[in-house]
């Protein structure tokens, strides 16, 4: 026994299920590599950025009140702005969640009597109350605005007859998730969705595209403004934080767009003049520094999970070859004893809170129970080590993040290791 599979084992590691994960690594190396040479590249993009707009100490200094003049908060935007080749950006702490940046840019952006439509079917859980899909106050659709869907294909493709169909007069802005969500589609690529913008803007060439961008950011060398998204709209503890950002949502965008979301974010005529930056400055620049790095090894912490879990018959999406367009790996575990097994084991894994049973709970916003492992330095940070998934058919699990790659191997291990010893799962080599 090796001194690393001696420090796996004091963290509840068997040597079965360790050397079934070595045996995996070995058929990843060369895919590891190009993961790596495509964090190479997006970091140089974050650097040149921060080097063109001349980052400085100033920029770290903490502001309060108003926010007036706020070296730092400007600078910042402007280098987000830089890296998605936009006009202009909102990068604020005062943007709670991806969730609330979604709302913001919608909000600001539609008005009563204009319709949002969703070529690629239901969005994620959480934006159905913002819609109005299903019943709150403040929703878009209590203030007028009509919502319409178009569902993918069997195969997961754009359904591009009936895109057609439902772009109308009405028909203000769509709205293109990128990640799978709760659900077990793929995730698209930018390629894809920058078709897909395409041929919405060639049925209706003044319509708005939004992204919703969350998880996807660095795992590819171009990002959604790239190939025609009028807005891109993310939040900062996932990806581009890199796991140093405690808080706080961006939106990339034409000028135009993104200066109604600053107004919609505070006040008509204040926009983004205001906002302090609350001393986070020094976090946000230096998780964005490192988001490229952060993101590449929870990449490999996917494809690792999807491989381990493909070899025992699990049904993954993506499969374990397949191209990655996000740092999301579902797992169809086939029922909630499974999900929380797999869920005990990310927690096991944490530096924080590793002594903790996750349990379902009724989490605001969304539809069923929801069970989630995530012991994390900032909470709900999902670029750090988590997994969660609401309690349906098919009991599917989503892990992702890892602030480093050893780490998500350590959470993938356990993962497995936490089934193996509920009998809900048989590693080869067991007795």
């Amino acid at each position: 026994m090796s001194e690393l599979e001696r420090m796996y084992a004091t963290l509840g590691v068997s040597k079965n299920v360790y050397r079934f994960g070595e045996a995996a690594l070995a058929s990843l190396r060369e895919r590891f590599a190009a993961i790596d040479e495509r964090a190479e590249f997006n970091q140089a993009k974050v650097l040149a950025a921060m080097q063109k707009h001349r980052v400085s100490a100033a920029c770290f200094a903490a502001t309060t009140g108003y926010g007036y003049n706020d070296v730092g908060r400007d600078t910042l935007e402007r280098v987000y702005a830089d890296c998605f080749h936009t006009e202009a950006a909102l990068v604020r702490p005062q943007i709670t969640c991806g969730t609330h940046a979604l709302a913001v840019a919608l909000s600001a952006n539609l008005l009563p009597g204009d319709e949002l439509l969703s070529p690629v079917g239901r969005p994620y859980d959480t934006l159905e109350e913002v819609i109005g899909i299903r019943e709150s106050a403040c929703s878009l659709a209590e203030y007028g605005v009509s919502y319409a869907e178009e569902a993918l294909l069997p195969d997961g493709g754009f359904d591009y007859e009936g895109i057609r169909r439902a772009i109308g007069p009405k028909t203000k802005l769509i709205t293109i998730q990128r990640s799978k969500g709760y659900a077990t589609r793929p995730t698209f690529s930018v390629a894809q969705i920058g078709e897909l913008i395409a041929f919405c803007k060639s049925v209706k060439p003044d319509v708005l595209c939004m992204v919703d961008n969350c998880y996807g950011e660095f795992v590819e060398t171009i990002e959604p403004s790239d190939v025609g998204a009028d807005m891109v709209v993310g939040s900062l503890i996932k990806n581009p934080g890199g796991g140093l950002a405690p808080i706080g949502g961006y939106i990339c965008g034409t000028r135009a767009c993104v200066e109604r979301c600053a107004y919609r974010l505070s006040a008509p005529g204040l926009g983004q003049e205001v906002g302090a930056n609350l001393g986070l400055m020094t976090a946000l620049y230096q998780g964005f520094f490192l988001a490229p790095t952060v993101t590449a090894g929870a990449l490999k912490g996917a494809i690792f999970a999807a491989t381990l879990y493909e070899r025992l018959g699990f049904t993954v999406v993506p499969r374990a070859g397949e191209t990655r367009h996000d740092i999301i790996q579902c797992v169809e575990l086939g029922s909630e004893a499974a999900m929380r097994a797999f869920c005990l084991g990310i927690q096991a894994a944490a530096p924080v809170d590793s002594y903790v049973t996750p349990l379902p709970w009724d989490m605001p916003g969304y539809e069923h129970p929801v069970i989630m492992a995530a012991g994390a330095f900032i909470q709900g940070s999902s670029i750090e080590l988590s997994a969660d998934g609401p309690i349906r058919p098919p009991y599917a699990v989503y892990f992702q993040g890892g602030l480093t790659w050893a780490h998500a191997k350590l959470g993938v291990l356990l993962s497995l290791q936490k089934l193996a010893d509920a009998g809900l799962a048989r590693i080869p080599g067991e007795a």
